[in-house]
C-alpha cells in the first residue's frame, strides 16, 4: 500500500492504538483508509523496539495473522521500508500459520494432500492439546489478527482456541470492521451467517473483561471528494440490525451506494475503444473489480482479445512458488550455504524487482536453516515445496498496471483507480438471485467503492448469464440454451500436473523452453491426448500446448472436475472435445517432488523443476464442424 502517512507520524487516534504495552489485550476499528496498515506497522514497531529493554518483544515473540496472501505481501512490503525494529516480522494467513503448526505436531503426516478447511480445524485440535507449547516458536507473547472481521466459521474458532488457551501469557491487538465483512458467504446457513458478522468481536469483549476498544475514523487513502463521500456508509453498515429489519436496512444503503457510483465517470462497455486505451496506456495501479468469478473471467477474456496486458487476482487459497527457486538450487551443487556464499550464488539468479538478496537469505533462514551452524539447508527447501510450505512473504508480487479481480479477492488492498462493474439494481438482483444476501451485496459494494485512492468510475458489466457455476463443486462452466450443452470450462492455477517433470525424456528441453519463452498472459492450448478417459469419473489426458510445443499436462484433480461440469446424467457419457482453447499462461512456478523424480528426467537430483500455471476460460473445440455449430 501507498504510504499515505509519513513513517513517523501518527495521528492521536492511531498513537493510542501504537502505543499500548506489549500484554496489552485491545480491539481496533478501523474505517476503509484509515491508515490501518501503517498503524499495524509502527504498533509491530513498537512492541519490538521498545525503548525500555524490559517492554520490548522479541520479533519471534510476534504472532501476526491476517486473512489473505495479497494482504500479507502488503503487509510485508510496508515493514520492510518502514518497520524499523520489526521489519524481520513475518505475518502468516490463517491458513499458512495452521499448516505451519501440524506440521511441526505432526511431521509424518502429509497435510498438502488436506484440504485447507480439514487442516483449520485440526490445527485447532492441536492447539488444544499443547502444539504451540512444544512448537519451535513456541507461544507467542503478542497476537495481531488483521482483517479480523472476515473470521468466521472454523478460522474463528481457530484463533479463538488460540487466544483462550494462552490467554495468562499473552496479549492482543485485534483490527477489523464490520462495514467491510465480506467472506460470510462461507456460512451457507443465512441465519448463521448474520450471527457471524461481529460474532469474533463479540467473542473478546466477553471474554476479556480488560480489554480495551479503540477507533481510527480519520480518512487517509481517498484524495477526491467523489470517492471521500463513501466512506459515511461505513457507519451504518457497522450498526446494521439483524433479521429482516437489517435486510430492509442493507437494501437502502446498497441502492444509494449504487447512485452515488453512476454518477462517477463511467463507461458504455469492457470493449470501449476509449476504456480500453486508457487501460492499454496507464501506468497507475488500476483495478477492475467485479461482483464475482464470472464476471471476472468474461472481463479478462475481453481484455485479452484487445492486447490489454492485466493479472487476474487468484483465489486466497491459490499459492505458488516462485520459479527462480528452481534457479538457486540449480546454480550450486554444495547442500549448505554460508551467508557469503548464498550471496555469490543468488547473484546469478533473476531475482523479482525489489526482492533483496539479504531478505531472501533472512526468510529462507528462518524455515531451512543447517543444524549446528548459521548456514542455509537447501535441502529443506524442495520439502517446504512439495508441502506447500514455502514462505508466502516470497511469493513473487503482482506487477501488472491494471488488475482484474472479485471484490472479495481485493480485500484489504487499495489502487491509484478503480472501476466497479456497474451492479444491478435490488430488483435486479432478486429476480437473478432469490435468495440474495443485501447485508453482504451492500458491504461487498462499500469496499469496492473504498479501494481507491484517486478515481472511482464504473463500466457497464459484460453478458455472463452463460456462464454458470458446477452444481457439484464451484467451477464455472460456459453453457448454452439447453441445459446438457457445455461450450467451455474454466481453468485455474492447481489444473496443471506438477507431480513430475513434463516431458519425460526431453523435460530438459521442455525446462529451458518454459524458461526462456513462457510468459504470463501467453495463450495456451488444451489438446486431447487420446480419446478415452483416464479412469472412471475422469476426463481424458490433455497436454498444454504453447505455441505449438506441450509443456505440460493437465492434472487429475482437473479431469475429475471436468467430469463433473459434463456429466449431465447417470446415463449420458460425456463427449470430449479435441482441444480447449482460450486459456492463458498465469505464471512459470517451482514445483517438487522425490529427488529420484527429477534425477530420472535428467534434471538432477535436488527434486524441483519448472512448471507453468494457467487460468482464464477456456472454450471447447469439437472434431467436428457439425459439433462446433450446435
Amino acid at each position: 500500500m501507498t504510504d499515505l502517512v509519513a513513517p513517523l507520524t501518527l495521528t492521536d487516534e492511531q498513537r493510542a492504538v501504537v502505543e499500548r504495552p506489549w500484554d496489552a489485550r485491545v480491539l481496533v476499528t478501523a474505517g476503509a483508509g484509515t491508515g490501518k496498515t501503517h498503524t499495524m506497522v509502527c504498533r509491530l514497531n513498537h512492541l519490538v523496539g521498545h525503548p525500555i529493554p524490559e517492554e520490548a518483544v522479541g520479533a519471534d515473540e510476534l504472532l501476526v495473522l491476517s486473512f489473505s496472501r495479497a494482504a500479507v505481501r502488503e503487509l510485508t512490503e510496508r515493514l520492510r521500508a518502514h518497520g524499523g525494529a520489526a521489519r524481520t516480522v513475518r505475518p502468516k494467513t490463517f491458513d499458512a500459520w495452521a499448516l505451519e503448526l501440524l506440521s511441526g505436531a505432526y511431521p509424518g503426516t502429509d497435510w498438502s494432500s488436506r484440504s485447507f478447511d480439514d487442516r483449520i480445524r485440526e490445527a485447532t485440535a492441536a492447539v488444544r492439546k499443547g502444539a504451540v507449547e512444544v512448537s519451535a516458536a513456541g507461544v507467542p507473547a503478542h497476537i495481531v489478527v488483521d482483517e479480523a472481521q472476515d473470521l468466521v466459521g472454523d478460522r474463528r474458532d481457530m484463533v479463538e482456541t488460540l487466544i483462550d488457551v494462552h490467554r495468562e501469557s499473552l496479549g492482543f491487538t485485534i483490527v477489523g470492521d464490520d462495514a467491510q465483512f465480506v467472506y460470510g458467504f462461507q456460512i451457507e446457513d443465512r441465519v448463521q451467517r448474520e450471527r457471524e458478522a461481529g460474532l469474533f468481536f463479540d467473542w473478546v469483549r466477553a471474554s476479556f473483561d480488560d480489554h480495551e476498544e479503540l477507533h481510527l475514523t480519520r480518512g487517509f487513502r481517498a484524495t477526491s471528494t467523489d470517492v471521500r463521500e463513501v466512506l459515511p456508509f461505513g457507519d451504518e453498515l457497522r450498526s446494521l440490525p439483524s433479521g429482516a429489519a437489517g435486510r430492509e436496512a442493507a437494501e437502502s444503503i446498497y441502492e444509494r451506494l449504487r447512485l452515488l457510483l453512476s454518477e462517477q465517470g463511467g463507461f458504455p462497455a469492457v470493449d470501449d475503444e476509449l476504456f480500453l486505451a486508457s487501460l492499454r496506456a496507464t501506468r497507475d495501479r488500476v483495478a477492475i473489480l467485479t461482483r464475482d468469478n464470472r464476471q471476472a473471467l468474461k472481463v479478462s477474456e475481453i481484455l485479452h482479445e484487445h492486447r490489454v496486458e492485466h493479472a487476474l487476482r487468484r483465489s486466497a487459497h491459490d499459492r505458488s512458488v516462485p520459479s527462480w527457486v528452481v534457479d538457486l538450487l540449480g546454480a550450486t551443487e554444495a547442500t549448505t550455504l554460508s551467508e557469503n556464499r548464498f550471496r555469490s550464488v543468488v547473484a546469478s539468479v533473476s531475482l523479482p524487482e525489489g526482492t533483496e538478496p539479504a531478505e531472501v537469505w533472512r526468510v529462507l533462514r528462518s524455515v531451512a536453516s543447517a543444524r549446528g551452524s548459521q548456514g542455509l539447508d537447501l535441502g529443506r527447501i524442495a520439502p517446504l515445496v512439495r508441502q506447500g510450505r514455502f514462505p508466502e512473504d516470497l511469493a513473487d508480487p503482482v506487477r501488472a498496471h491494471v488488475v482484474v479481480s472479485t471484490v472479495h479477492r481485493a480485500k484489504g488492498l487499495e489502487f491509484d483507480r478503480v472501476i466497479v462493474l456497474t451492479p444491478p439494481t435490488v430488483t435486479e438482483l432478486r429476480a437473478a438471485h432469490p435468495d440474495v444476501d443485501m447485508p453482504a451485496e451492500a458491504r461487498a459494494l462499500y469496499v469496492a467503492m473504498t479501494r481507491p485512492r484517486e478515481d472511482l468510475y464504473h463500466v457497464t458489466a459484460p453478458q455472463v448469464r452463460m456462464l454458470r457455476r458446477a452444481e457439484r463443486g464451484d467451477r464455472v462452466h460456459l453453457t448454452g440454451r439447453k441445459a446438457y450443452q457445455r461450450f467451455g470450462v474454466e481453468l485455474r492455477g492447481g489444473d496443471v500436473d506438477h507431480t513430475a517433470p513434463f516431458g519425460d525424456a526431453l523435460a530438459p528441453a521442455v525446462q529451458t523452453y518454459l524458461r526462456e519463452k513462457v510468459r504470463p498472459g501467453d495463450a495456451v492450448e488444451l489438446r486431447r491426448i487420446n480419446p478415452l478417459p483416464a479412469a472412471d469419473g475422469q476426463s481424458p489426458r490433455y497436454e498444454i500446448v504453447h505455441e505449438g510445443r506441450a509443456i505440460g499436462e493437465v492434472s487429475e484433480k482437473f479431469r475429475k472436475d471436468w467430469y463433473r461440469v459434463m456429466k449431465i446424467n447417470r446415463i449420458w457419457n460425456p463427449n470430449w472435445p479435441k482441444s480447449v482453447v482460450g486459456c492463458r499462461i498465469d505464471s512459470v512456478v517451482s514445483a517438487a517432488g522425490p529427488s529420484a523424480t527429477s534425477q530420472a528426467a535428467g534434471l538432477g537430483g535436488r527434486g524441483v523443476w519448472l512448471a507453468p500455471r494457467v487460468g482464464g476460460l477456456g472454450r471447447h473445440v469439437w472434431a467436428c464442424a457439425e459439433k462446433e455449430t450446435e
